[in-house]
């Protein structure tokens, strides 16, 4: 039968069309025309063809009617895709579309190609055009695959070898108008601050996304958050408004890209734009990351379309929705990158991972905090070699900040999406907010087992026990930091000591396993461990200047009486916490020694201390408890992990700190702030919905209570807990206790647990492999190497092992034995920096300096910034005779590294606080406060300062 010419032409623009929105998906209105002119087509087609046959009936033309069934079924599917939408949860229909579409186009192709009875030029034209259509029609998944595969190289993230020399030539260099900040956009020049303030639109369909990320820290990272509006206010005022968008670049998109951050934030402070915080297209928009050396390293665009998908006309927001559910893959390859999901711990790491330098606080290079390089070197990513503890699969940031949660959302994947409340550890926002599920949802998180307390046993050592031998210097530079650096430096834990010093006390523990006791009159230490278990980075994590994470003990008799307490929060829980606690924070100082206790992070000049527990490890806490001679029979001991967000102090000052009238002129500069403060100030306009000085809640993430019985001094004690053989949690508690002294530098004690966990399960290498670390931080590596081989012969390919075997051996001289463990390690873990950073030290000994510059580049791909890298590097460099690459590394390691002459001004602070002199030293111990009696009966009246 003849075809009609409508019906070739209709036919083979179907195909082309279809052809189109196969290969070569993109947010443009050509495309989208194309979506719209599709289903159009296919209108015309079916009904031309339909009425042909209506009118000519095709009998015996079996594959031509199978083709027009299939083509007018296609077209069913069609229009009910177009109804339902095309996506996740539809998908499956697409797919019948496009397979039912496809076999009814080759089958009326055939016919069509028979069927044309035109004259010669229409016939060639109708046939070139159904071979163009077939052939795009076979191209398009090939041109579709090798589309998706560079669209997928486009967006990785990827480290220069080299970073650059000075901040000035981060991101897109002093002269972008986002500077200092590393942020930019894909034009260098400004977005209309509108662009982010267009959430609700997104929650047009992703309502339930949209829901989670109102409550999120996300939203209120800007000046809706009072704690960061008075740090930038203040900011502005010592150091100006040009400073400050180091900061901004990651918290006030809405001011920041549109070019207004020059303004001091207090004269907009009402604005939306000032309000607003991080709105979906802050992540979603981004279309670069430039490195993983953080401090805003991203690029982000005004995408196409977006006028269409904001506008207020209700016609053109229609057609944008319809056209979207008709083809949501632009809209997906618009906001979602391929970094959002295969590299989101680097795309996280843009903005938690930051530094400062000579722009922001005209001093130096200093790390400031790091979410991402603790993790990326820790067992939790499954990129480190040398960890205490692995998880069952590698985690990222998204794993537990992220947790899938059932949703119809359209975006949800068998019925779950990634949370975007994000849930961490931050409870002040929520509670000034008044938003009851997302305080909720935190608080859930932090007590979900992300760390947990063991109140393990006790020793009889003398008061006030002196460190097992002298700390020795380091081998690798040291980085300059006011963070915690991890297992990213070899220098990881206490650092190496002098054999020596006392020998290990004995511990008796568990207190739970059996009846310990102690004698009336005895002064003890008590051992108390925290673990982190479902933490993937430090704890605490964050800006850990900022907030209140302690150890809480308690130890009262069965008369009531309070025999020691640590760690009391002052006013029933709600004040000041007792400055001799157990903190985890960085106690940071200014020049003239004044704490950084504003989030004035541009005045640090030193560090007091910083303690935190590294992912997969623990922290041993001792406290020495004084038994009264007319104790009771029983003391029950009660342990917790407190967590406020944020800091007693911080809290008071972000909404109510004023200068002190009686200190009207203090010295204040950009290096320091002599000046007092009191909490008067007034709190109407403060922003939250909270207008006074809240009393932020205290969250328990984790307690434990045990039991002491008390004898007379003259009674014999109780034999000591027996562990049982095999029993993996007594194994696991002693392995704690161990790990906690190893990290503080008591190196006898920690071997001691170990042998004690090697007694428990002789079958368990990491008994073994820990004991020996403790033997080679002392140097006494024939002592190392033969724990080393034990673990070895329990499980040979153990990569832990074989790493530290090859540092023992290479301190022995036998380098290449040691290059042969080494080179085990980094097949199973080829991430691992240290490892790397030990490999191209034995190159660089054995004078192959190409091959040490080769593995030192290596190490730098993972982090640019790795001080020990710069410093390597440029010995093999200069050993190379590469005089310019030398220099070059020599500047970035002197930029690096840390200035240890700064720790001259913690002197006078550490005399002026005793408390935190004594939280300064590694192995220290935690009493009843000073002032208050070791022991008081409940019926007097209360010590100053308690409760």
């Amino acid at each position: 039968m003849r075809v009609s010419g409508l019906a070739a032409a209709g036919f083979i623009a179907l195909l082309l069309t279809a052809a189109h929105l196969v290969a070569a998906p993109s947010a443009s209105l050509w495309y989208f025309a194309t979506v719209a002119l599709h289903p159009l087509l296919g209108l015309v087609l079916v009904g031309a063809l339909v009425r042909e046959a209506w009118r000519r009936p095709w009998s015996g033309n079996l594959p031509a009617a199978a083709g027009v069934g299939l083509l007018a079924a296609g077209l069913a599917l069609g229009l009910a895709v177009a109804a339902v939408g095309a996506t996740r949860d539809h998908a499956w229909l697409l797919q019948v579309h496009v397979a039912v579409s496809t076999a009814g186009a080759i089958l009326w192709g055939v016919h069509l190609w028979r069927a044309v009875e035109w004259t010669p030029g229409w016939t060639r034209a109708v046939r070139i055009g159904l071979v163009a259509a077939a052939a795009a029609g076979l191209s398009a998944p090939l041109l579709r695959g090798a589309r998706d595969a560079e669209w997928r190289e486009t967006h990785r993230i990827e480290n220069p070898v080299r970073p650059p020399a000075t901040m000035d030539e981060e991101g897109a260099g002093a002269s972008s108008p986002f500077a200092p900040s590393s942020a930019t956009t894909n034009t260098g020049d400004t977005i209309p601050a509108d662009f982010f303030l267009t959430s609700e639109t997104c929650g047009r369909c992703h309502a339930d996304i949209y829901e989670q990320w109102n409550g999120s820290a996300h939203h209120f990272s800007s000046f809706n958050n009072q704690w960061y509006r008075r740090s930038i206010e203040y900011m502005q005022e010592v150091v100006g408004t040009r400073p400050s968008k180091w900061c901004a670049g990651c918290h006030d998109h809405a001011v920041f890209f549109n070019g207004r951050f020059d303004t001091p934030i207090v004269e907009q402070i009402d604005t939306p734009e000032a309000q607003a915080g991080l709105g979906c297209t802050s992540c979603h928009s981004i279309v670069h990351v430039g490195s993983t050396m953080g401090q805003g390293d991203f690029t982000i665009e005004y995408p196409p379309l977006h006028d269409l998908a904001a506008s207020e006309h209700p016609l053109l927001r229609s057609a944008h929705d319809l056209l979207l559910r008709l083809a949501p893959r632009p809209h997906r390859d618009t906001f979602m990158k391929p970094f959002h999901t295969e590299h989101s711990a680097e795309f996280c790491s843009s903005c938690h991972k930051v530094h400062l330098d000579l722009p922001v606080n005209d001093y130096r290079w200093v790390r400031g905090f790091n979410e991402y390089d603790n993790w990326q070197a820790s067992g939790v990513s499954g990129q480190g070699a040398r960890s205490f503890y692995y998880p069952e699969t590698p985690q990222t940031c998204s794993s537990c900040h992220m947790p899938l949660v059932r949703s119809d959302d359209p975006a949800a994947r068998d019925g779950y999406v990634r949370s975007h409340r994000f849930p961490g550890a931050n409870t002040a926002l929520p509670f000034v907010n008044r938003d009851q599920a997302q305080l909720e949802a935190v608080q859930d998180f932090l007590r979900a087992g992300q760390v947990s307390i063991d109140v393990f046993g006790i020793t009889r050592v003398a008061d006030a026990a002196a460190p097992a031998g002298a700390v020795l210097p380091g081998g690798d530079p040291a980085l300059s930091s006011t963070f915690a650096v991890g297992e990213e430096s070899l220098q990881f834990g206490a650092g190496r000591r002098l054999p020596g010093g006392p020998a290990p006390a004995e511990v008796v523990a568990p207190l739970d396993l059996s009846p310990v006791a102690v004698r009336r009159g005895e002064s003890v230490r008590l051992e108390v461990v925290v673990r982190t278990r479902n933490v993937g980075h430090f704890f605490p994590g964050g800006t850990v200047d900022a907030f209140d994470v302690w150890v809480e003990l308690e130890a009262v008799d069965d008369r009531g009486r309070v025999l020691l307490h640590s760690g009391e929060a002052a006013d029933g829980g709600s004040g000041p916490v007792d400055p001799g606690a157990h903190f985890y924070r960085s106690l940071q100082l200014d020049e003239h020694s004044n704490p950084i206790n504003k989030r004035n992070a541009w005045a640090t000049r030193s560090v007091a201390y910083v303690r935190l527990i590294p992912p997969g490890a623990a922290d041993t806490v001792h406290y020495r408890l004084e038994i009264p001679e007319d104790a009771g029979d029983r003391i029950t001991l009660r342990a917790r992990v407190n967590y406020r967000k944020f800091a007693w102090w911080f809290t008071q000052w972000a909404y109510a700190g004023v200068r002190d009238p009686a200190d009207p002129a203090p010295s204040v500069t950009a290096a320091h702030d002599d000046g007092r403060w009191v909490f008067t100030g007034d709190t109407s306009g403060v922003s939250g919905q909270v207008k006074a000085i809240p009393d932020i809640p205290t969250t328990v993430m984790a307690e434990a209570t045990a039991t002491l019985s008390v004898v007379d001094a003259d009674a014999p004690l109780p034999a000591a807990p027996i562990v049982p053989p095999g029993d993996a949690r007594q194994r696991g508690r002693w392995n704690d206790y161990g790990i906690g002294l190893l990290l503080q530098g008591d190196l006898r004690g920690a071997e001691a647990a170990f042998r004690r966990v090697m007694a428990i399960d002789p079958d368990y290498p990491d008994g073994p492999v820990n004991a020996a670390r403790a033997r080679l931080q002392e140097g006494d590596v024939d002592a190392a190497i033969p724990l080393l081989e034990q673990a070895l012969a329990l499980e040979p390919d153990l990569a832990r092992a074989h790493f530290f075997l090859g540092t023992a051996l290479r301190a022995l001289g036998r380098y290449e034995e040691a290059l042969e463990h080494l080179a085990v390690a980094r097949e199973q873990y080829p991430r691992d920096r240290v490892v790397l950073g030990q490999i191209g030290r034995l190159q660089f000994l054995d004078r192959q300096f190409e091959a040490a510059i080769d593995t030192y580049e290596a190490v730098l791909r993972i982090d640019p910034e790795d001080v020990a890298a710069h410093y390597n590097l440029m010995l093999a460099q200069q050993g190379a005779g590469n005089r310019e690459e030398a220099a070059r590394e020599r500047a970035l390691y002197e930029r690096f590294k840390a200035d240890e002459a700064a720790q001259a001004i913690t002197g006078g602070f550490r005399r002026a606080s005793p408390e935190d002199n004594n939280e300064r030293q590694a192995i220290h111990e935690h009493r009843h406060p000073a002032g208050r009696p070791a022991a008081h009966d409940p019926g007097d009246a209360p010590p100053a300062g308690t409760r």
